[in-house]
């Protein structure tokens, strides 16, 4: 959550805040009024309409309270989501590179290729050569039976989308076999 978005609640609970004891405020001096004079609304509709305008505030507070509250809850729920997402994500990707027997060092490049990073990011990142990353990206497609970077990133977000597992997807040297 950016410090944007985590300040909204904050800032839409002080105006709550504010209206609540704007609200307090307007019930005490209608209930004074009132007291003072023996309020009867039908000779003294001017009271009868504040009395009906502090009214509308309070609900209209209320009404905001009980937005505020689904909204964080909501909130709670997206966030809640986006982990799960980002574990069941990680849990993919590992398995897949245990189904494509994919080494140590394989496994970093395809992560940093997962990500995004170019040859040269990913060289700079390990601390080797760009050659060294070619063999180790062409490995990798061979592994997943794949030609390239876009193949690669597809395999996983089909295996999301779909909710199929690294286990039912064959591995492509015994499709080859087969």
């Amino acid at each position: 959550m950016t410090p944007q978005t985590s300040q909204r609640p904050l800032i839409l609970t002080l105006l709550i805040a504010v209206q609540l004891i704007c609200t307090a405020f307007f019930v005490v001096d209608v209930i004074f009024d009132a007291t003072e004079a023996g309020w009867n609304p039908v000779h003294d509709p001017e009271a009868f309409l504040e009395g009906s305008m502090v009214l509308c505030l309070a609900a209209a507070v209320w009404v905001e309270m009980r937005f505020l509250l689904r909204l964080l809850r909501h909130n709670a729920h997206l966030e809640r989501q986006v982990s799960l997402a980002t574990g069941a994500f990680h849990e993919i990707v590992e398995a897949q590179f245990a189904a494509w027997e994919l080494t140590g060092s394989e496994r970093d490049v395809a992560m940093f290729t997962l990500k995004g990073m170019t040859i040269p990011e990913i060289a700079a990142l390990r601390g080797s050569a760009e050659g060294t990353v070619k063999s180790h990206l062409n490995a990798i497609y061979r592994k997943a039976g794949v030609s390239g970077r876009g193949g690669l990133l597809s395999l996983f977000i089909e295996e999301l989308m779909t909710g199929a597992g690294a286990e039912d997807t064959p591995h492509p040297a015994a499709a080859k076999e087969g």
